[in-house]
């Protein structure tokens, strides 16, 4: 249910406030693009400026506008769990598919912590779990080992790997098993994620590139890896430009650039600066995206 190219989807503001009306124009891009899920609220959504009753908000008008079309991973993290325990509960009630479960920031837990607080999130609710395992950002790192634990719960079937360690595949498929759902959370070595086993990507890319990211994972679906790559030459210029800044605000650039939706965040996050736009212009160029 959950592979291919899986938008890590932006919320569109207006004034400061949420923006519904192109929140849900995004979603219907999104589906006639080929998008193969969508992931509301994870960390390109801006869930750290967002209310908890925002976040909840968002979750319910992309899990209404997706209509059962594509499926929602809503994100559902936190950095204490009884907050994470709420989200999941919101996102099983409004008919979520599954929930992202970022590990816990700013606290620093042990690999005890980790799976004290991934089995608590577990047992709340009947959804599916993807273990959003970022260590840039949250500074701790899951380890394969703590991994493999988590996945002997019948609802933990993934992971949303943002290590960049390719090798990370292999060992997470050897405790966690070659079932389990392993999702790139990096658009520049996507391919080589799908290469060494897995399944798709939940992208900060294909909020702007949703038509050539599903094709790439497809072709990699597929065996195809020569297409992939003549994909990822495309891409690859785009991915960079994103990231100079943070990502969310490079993927809000290059949709406004689209016509999709404003540039608009929320401080402390700002928007580019001239260089990294014109940057993002070359990448939009260079993937055909615009002329």
């Amino acid at each position: 249910m959950f592979h291919g190219s899986i938008p890590a989807l932006v919320t569109p503001f207006k004034d400061g406030e949420l923006d519904l009306d192109t929140l849900k124009k995004l979603v219907d891009w999104h589906v006639d693009q080929g998008s193969n899920g969508l992931v509301p609220v994870g960390t390109t959504g801006e869930s750290p400026t967002l209310s908890l009753r925002e976040h909840e908000i968002v979750v319910e008008e992309v899990v209404k506008y997706a209509a059962g079309r594509i499926p929602v991973i809503a994100g559902a993290g936190a950095n204490n769990t009884k907050e994470g325990v709420r989200l999941i509960k919101h996102a099983e009630e409004v008919g979520a598919d599954a929930a992202l479960v970022v590990t816990p920031y700013y606290n620093k837990p042990t690999q005890r912590g980790l799976i004290a607080h991934f089995t608590a999130m577990h047992d709340a609710c009947n959804l599916p779990i993807i273990i959003y395992n970022i260590p840039p950002r949250s500074v701790i790192d899951m380890t394969p080992d703590t991994m493999g634990e988590l996945a002997k719960l019948p609802r933990i079937v993934g992971v949303k790997d943002a290590t960049a360690k390719l090798d990370r595949v292999a060992s997470q498929r050897m405790t966690c098993g070659a079932d389990f759902i392993q999702l790139s959370g990096e658009d520049a070595t996507a391919v080589g994620f799908n290469a060494m086993g897995g399944t798709g990507c939940i992208s900060v890319t294909a909020n702007a590139a949703p038509k050539l990211c599903a094709e790439m994972q497809a072709a990699c679906a597929n065996g195809d890896y020569k297409l992939a790559l003549e994909y990822q030459d495309r891409l690859m210029p785009l991915h960079e430009a994103i990231f100079i800044e943070p990502g969310l605000c490079g993927a809000k650039f290059a949709m406004s650039e689209l016509g999709l939706c404003s540039d608009e965040v929320r401080l402390p996050l700002m928007t580019l600066t001239d260089p990294t736009k014109e940057r993002i212009r070359h990448g939009l160029r260079h993937a055909g995206l615009i002329n």
